[in-house]
């Protein structure tokens, strides 16, 4: 009998937990079902402004030829992340970058030798409407990355490659970060 009491009791409380968390939940559905009214709206979704979405736009950005192996990489993946592979569009802007790389050495023993090392990639960009050459967004992104030194030439060399890669991938993302929220905006 005190055993079907307690069961009872602690049947009441569980059914009462279920009942406040479906009104949580309720209430955070009603709550974020007005962020539609509100002008939030997502950025690569097919209901961008004008009827175009950010994507489309950004498929829009000329990119000019960066020199080096490391800017052919940042071209490269800046042009694959924002067609996605796809077709060009005819351009409005072009997306002007100028970069410069070093390498800091770190973890130095004491003969002298780097057994590890970072690169170092620094953009400095130029957004510019090709209609009228107007600088419409201008700023600098960088990026760092990591890489361990050994005693096979080989395999310090694919380690540096591997951090260039790394580290143009990076700036690319955060170029086409910036530049998508810029002419997702732009009228």
């Amino acid at each position: 009998m005190i055993e079907a009491r307690r069961n009872e009791t602690v049947g009441r409380k569980g059914s009462r937990a279920w009942r406040k968390l479906g009104g949580l939940v309720l209430l955070g559905g009603a709550l974020l079902g007005g962020c539609g009214d509100a002008g939030f709206r997502p950025m690569y979704g097919a209901t961008g402004i004008g009827g175009a979405g950010a994507s489309e736009k950004l498929a829009q950005v000329d990119i000019s030829t960066i020199p080096g192996r490391v800017g052919q990489q940042l071209r490269n993946e800046f042009i694959y992340q924002s067609t996605g592979g796809g077709d060009r569009i005819d351009p409005v802007y072009r997306l002007e970058i100028a970069i410069r790389e070093s390498v800091t050495s770190t973890l130095v023993d004491q003969t002298g030798d780097a057994r590890a090392q970072v690169y170092n990639l620094d953009a400095a960009f130029k957004l510019v409407r090709i209609s009228d050459s107007q600088v419409v967004m201008e700023g600098k992104s960088y990026s760092r990355a990591a890489f361990d030194r050994f005693s096979s030439i080989y395999s310090n060399v694919r380690a540096r490659e591997e951090a260039e890669n790394r580290a143009a991938k990076t700036v690319a993302e955060e170029l086409r970060t910036r530049v998508s929220a810029y002419v997702a905006t732009a009228a």
